[in-house]
């Protein structure tokens, strides 16, 4: 019984295989004749064709035609049409209806039954092309929003002030027991820097200071008014950067005065507007200063060459300035150092110093000045001022040697920015 049932299934098997190697063969040999028929139609026209819509009929499933009859079995045995394409296409498949009938697995009379056929088949299939000229394609603008930009020149020049007006008066009356007089004094200054920094390697710093005060006392029967303050003086300095805060610096300072200087009931002038007039000159180089958080800041200018000029415009007054007897300047070289800091202990403390030294190798010159600023509200503001001065050029006193000295204490209004 197993025996018969696998013999059964061997059978099957064997048929089935035999059909779908049939069925395969018979499909290659419809394509062959196909691509045959293709190449037959080529041919016969003798030259390569653009595709033409029926050439379709060569490779859909073999259809019987009525056109490729039609043509054979003309009474004039005529098969030429309208369409050289067409005929050879026709011949094509009457070869296979010829040849290989039972390749032919439709005809036309049953498609027509199952839809319309279109009847534009036989007629000529023709393309026509018309040249143009190329026309550009329209530019289609995409919505955009408005932008502004604004390019600005870079500025590498920053600007700062600080000025202060103040006043002092003192009443004493005649009949007071310790005695002294009554007096009244004003100092006014104005502080101006305009700086370039170019962020690279170039920096220019330029500091204008104006300063002048004045007393008047009942005592003096000379002088209605007489200066207790007075500067007129220009620093500039121009660093090339050699490291991250050392500058090479070409340093120049400029001062003089405002206004003439006299003692109290003294007749004699001591100084006057260009008189003296002092211009340093030196090379060197530039520390910048910054430190406990920023707070305090400045400069270290160190300069071993340095060339000094002084002039005196009243020729009477030379030899009080170092000069010689009856010229009008001298020209020193030398060295010369300058500290210029500025510390803001808070917000309503601040200090302010800067010394200054310069020798010949024959005389030395020093001078510290010392500005201590308390803020009592925006404009309002108190001032000490403290000055120590060095000179053995000048005329040397018993009690005092070559130094000097000049203090002040005010109040009044300031104000920065």
């Amino acid at each position: 019984m197993k025996l018969r049932y696998f013999l059964s299934l061997v059978v099957m098997l064997t048929t089935t295989f035999a059909s779908a190697q049939t069925n395969y063969a018979d499909s290659l040999a419809i394509y062959k004749y196909k691509l045959d028929s293709l190449q037959q139609v080529n041919a016969a026209l003798g030259k390569a064709q653009a595709p033409n819509a029926h050439y379709y009929r060569l490779f859909a499933p073999t259809t019987f035609y009525h056109s490729a009859a039609n043509k054979l079995l003309r009474l004039n045995g005529n098969m030429s049409g309208q369409d050289a394409a067409a005929d050879e296409v026709d011949m094509a498949l009457y070869n296979i209806y010829m040849n290989r009938p039972d390749l032919v697995m439709n005809s036309q009379t049953r498609l027509q039954e199952g839809g319309a056929l279109r009847d534009d088949l036989d007629k000529p299939v023709r393309n026509d092309i018309n040249f143009v000229e190329a026309i550009a394609p329209e530019l289609v603008e995409a919505d955009t929003v408005p932008v502004v930009v604004d390019v600005k020149k870079p500025n590498f020049w920053s600007y700062k002030g600080d000025y202060f007006l103040q006043f002092l008066q003192n009443y004493v009356s005649s009949n007071w027991y310790k005695g002294g007089e009554s007096n009244y004094s004003m100092v006014g200054s104005a502080t101006i820097e305009a700086n370039y920094n170019n962020k690279q390697k170039v920096k220019w710093e330029n500091k204008l200071e104006m300063k002048l005060g004045f007393m008047t006392s009942k005592s003096d029967s000379l002088h209605e008014f007489k200066s207790t303050e007075d500067l007129l003086r220009l620093t500039s300095k121009l660093g090339l950067q050699a490291s991250k805060k050392w500058y090479y610096t070409l340093q120049m300072i400029a001062y003089t005065q405002f206004a003439r200087g006299y003692k109290s009931n003294d007749p004699v002038l001591y100084s006057d507007f260009m008189s003296p007039f002092n211009l340093n000159v030196s090379l060197g180089m530039d520390y910048a200063v910054e430190a406990f958080d920023k707070k305090l800041k400045g400069s270290v200018h160190l300069a071993p060459i340095a060339y000094n000029y002084r002039y005196v415009g009243r020729r009477a007054l030379g030899t009080r300035y170092g000069l010689k007897e009856g010229n009008r300047s001298m020209h020193e070289i030398g060295s010369q150092f300058t500290v210029d800091l500025e510390w803001k202990f808070s917000d309503n403390i601040n200090w302010k110093t800067r010394l200054y030294g310069f020798t010949s190798y024959k005389r030395a010159e020093l001078e510290w000045e010392n500005t201590f600023t308390f803020k009592l509200s925006k404009y309002i503001s108190t001032n000490l001022f403290i000055y120590p001065r060095f000179d053995d050029g000048a005329t040397r006193l018993d009690d005092h040697g070559y130094w000097q000295l000049q203090e002040y204490f005010s109040l009044g209004f300031s104000y920065s920015f």
